[in-house]
This record gives C-alpha cells, sequence and structure tokens, in this order.
C-alpha cells in the first residue's frame, strides 16, 4: 500500500498502470481498490514509500517468475518451497554423489517448512512462538517460527495422516544424522523419500494450485543398467541401515497399524517390470501405471509386501548367528541377561514382537545388530 501511495503521489500513474504494477495471479487488485487508498478511505495510517523506495521498486519490477506467476518478493514462501524440494531431487538424483539421502532429507525439511508456513499464513494462523503473551525471540532478536514438527502437529493444516507419519519419521532419521555419521542408507530410505516427494507436490497443488506442482521441473530420471537377478541378489545383500537408524524405524514402525504401514503416502514402493508390447508405440511407453485395486496390482502389491516384510529371528538363532560370527563363547544365557538388562523386548524400542505362536517372541534385524555390537564391545569374553 506505501508504493501504491508513493505511484499516486507522483501523479504519473493512472489507475490501470498501477493495476498492472500489483496484479498477479496470487494476487488480485482492482480500481476499487486504489480509489480507496486515494480517498483514504482505506488503509490510512499507511505511509506513503519514500521516493528512493518507490525508485527501487521500479528498478526490479517485474519480480514475478514467468513460469508460475510468483512473486519473489510477496510469494517468497512459496518460492522458496520449490526451489528447496527442486534442490532436494536434483541433489538425490546426482550421478557421483556419496551420501545423497542425507542431503535429500535435510534439503526437503526445508522445503516443507516453507510450504507449512506458506499455508498458515495465507491463513491468518500465527507461527510465531510466542512466551508471556510477546513474541519469543532467538539469540540474534529475530522471531522464533515454529519448526516443521509443531507445523505438521496443527489439527488445522489440511495434510493426510499417512504424509504426516512420513514426515515424522524422517524428521527422527533426521535427528540421527545431524549427530552421528551414517553408511550408505539410499536405498533402504528410497520408498520413504519417493513418497515425501509425492506428497509435497500433491500438497502444493492442493494448497495453491496446480500451476506450483514440480512435474514439469523433475521429469522422470533416465539411467544406465536394468536389473537382472543378479543385480537384485546384490542390492539385497547391501549392507543394513547402521543399527541406530534401524532402531529408530523400527520403533516407528512399531506405533503404526498395517494399514498405516501399507500407505503409500507414508512409503512409496514401486515395482519395476520389463516391457514389451505387442505394438511399438505401447513399448516405447517408458512407464505404466496399474490401478492397485486391480488384479495385475493385487498381484504385484503382494509381491512387494512379502519383500519388505522384516526378517525375523528366533533367540536360538541370534545366539547361532554371534557364533558364526567369531564369538563361540556367547550364550544363550549372555542373550537373556543383555535382553533384560537393555528392556529390549519394551514396544517403543521396536528390537522384536510377538511371534505367531503363544509365548514365542522374535526379534528384527536391529536387535541382531545390536547384540552384535554388544559381543564386538566384548570381544575378549565371547571371543575364542
Amino acid at each position: 500500500m506505501s508504493i501504491v501511495k508513493a505511484m499516486l503521489a507522483t501523479q504519473k500513474y493512472n489507475d490501470q498502470d498501477i493495476l498492472a504494477f500489483f496484479t498477479r495471479p496470487t494476487r488480485s487488485i482492482n480500481h476499487r481498490l486504489i480509489s480507496e487508498i486515494r480517498s483514504e478511505k482505506k488503509h490510512k495510517t499507511v505511509k506513503a514509500a519514500s521516493t528512493d523506495e518507490l525508485a527501487v521498486y521500479l528498478e526490479t519490477w517485474p519480480d514475478v517468475d514467468g513460469e508460475t506467476g510468483l512473486s519473489l518478493r510477496g510469494d517468497e514462501l512459496l518460492v522458496k518451497a520449490r526451489e528447496a524440494m527442486i534442490a532436494a531431487v536434483h541433489s538425490f538424483n546426482s550421478a557421483g554423489l556419496t551420501f545423497r539421502s542425507e542431503i535429500f532429507i535435510t534439503t526437503a525439511m526445508i522445503a516443507w517448512t516453507y510450504l507449512c508456513h506458506a499455508w498458515l499464513k495465507r491463513e491468518g494462523i500465527d507461527f510465531r512462538y510466542k512466551k508471556n503473551g510477546e513474541v519469543a525471540k532467538t539469540s540474534n532478536c529475530a522471531e522464533k517460527l515454529w519448526e516443521l514438527g509443531k507445523c505438521i502437529r496443527n489439527n488445522k493444516l489440511p495434510l493426510a495422516t499417512g504424509a504426516k507419519l512420513n514426515l515424522e519419521l524422517i524428521l527422527e532419521i533426521r535427528h540421527e544424522i545431524e549427530h552421528r555419521s551414517t553408511s550408505r542408507i539410499d536405498d533402504a530410505l528410497g520408498p520413504l523419500l519417493q513418497a515425501c516427494c509425492i506428497n509435497f507436490n500433491r500438497s502444493i497443488k492442493e494448497w495453491f494450485g496446480d500451476q506450483y506442482g514440480l512435474e514439469q521441473r523433475l521429469p522422470i530420471a533416465l539411467q544406465f543398467v536394468t536389473f537382472d537377478a543378479a543385480q537384485i541378489a546384490k542390492i539385497k545383500s547391501a549392507p543394513a541401515l547402521p543399527a541406530v537408524l534401524e532402531a529408530t524405524i523400527d520403533r516407528f514402525h512399531a506405533n503404526m497399524n498395517d494399514e498405516e504401514l501399507r500407505d503409500p503416502a507414508f512409503s512409496y514402493r514401486v515395482a519395476f517390470v520389463p516391457k514389451v508390447g505387442a505394438k511399438a508405440s505401447k513399448a516405447d511407453q517408458a512407464v505404466e501405471f496399474i490401478k492397485a485395486d486391480s488384479e495385475e496390482g493385487k498381484q504385484l502389491n503382494s509381491v512387494l509386501l512379502k519383500e519388505v516384510d522384516k526378517n525375523r529371528f528366533t533367540p536360538s538363532q541370534v545366539v547361532e548367528l554371534m557364533q558364526a560370527n567369531g564369538f563361540p563363547k556367547f550364550k544363550m544365557q549372555h542373550h537373556t541377561t543383555l535382553w533384560q538388562e537393555l528392556d529390549a523386548k519394551a514396544e517403543e524400542k521396536g528390537f522384536g514382537k510377538q511371534g505367531d505362536y503363544a509365548n514365542t517372541w522374535v526379534w528384527f534385524d536391529s536387535w541382531v545388530e545390536r547384540v552384535r555390537a554388544h559381543c564386538e564391545e566384548n570381544s575378549e569374553k565371547y571371543a575364542a
């Protein structure tokens, strides 16, 4: 409004000229508003911009992205959200990078934070922390804004349960990778990160409009390899997640029901099948989407569910694994003492679950890794 007043004061611009400067897809201004500003019927207390401020505005106009119509200043949060997610995906898809998941997670969480702030701002919801009725400040006197976790736990945010669970788990993983070094985790976290991308694209379109989707900016990725049986076996035998990350994920999964675990908004999995079409036009189509409730979709889903099912170990199998890995003195009593001391059967720890039969307990890979770490720490006790 201050710029409008400054333009009116110069008497160089008519109402139509001023409308041309300020109207864009995310903001519409009409002649009535200009008239109300001129007569001071509205916005009377707003001071006119200075001559220098008006000059800077005119020199930098138009600051609108030609593809989306977003203003680089007025729509800054939405612009940053899109650019951060584009950067996250480009980084993950870049050839030659080693720790792609860590880079993606950090940048994608920034993107989601900006997107949530943009929605909250548009809806008039104050997303600043308050203390004793005053806006809380950082040590540098900046206003403290809600972090992503706080945003997605706000009941007014129109985000599906699966998408919220996806972000909650990724945030927990981010907390872990911020405080410790991790090994390669890209293959293991792929379905989780893919769902994060799809949820972001769906949300930005539903909240602000289809024109802000990222489909055109991020086309399908190409690769130099196909998958044969030997390669699939190699992927399956790749190192598992670090024990601390696997334990974090198992704890999170333990608090979810089967429907939530299968929700593609939480974790998105795709089956790759070589296509041989009867017609060249169909064979040339690289991606084909199959409805989940179709007969073919049900068959594929059955395979995928079997593929991602957790490994389960009986106590004796855990002991046998430790003995086979160079700790022959590790016995069942040592295993029992260890899980009791660590309260490893507590549900929230996610190390295992009640078996299919009464009075049975099965352990997950995360517990096997924890036991292996215990044996390595006490190798003089258990090694030959």
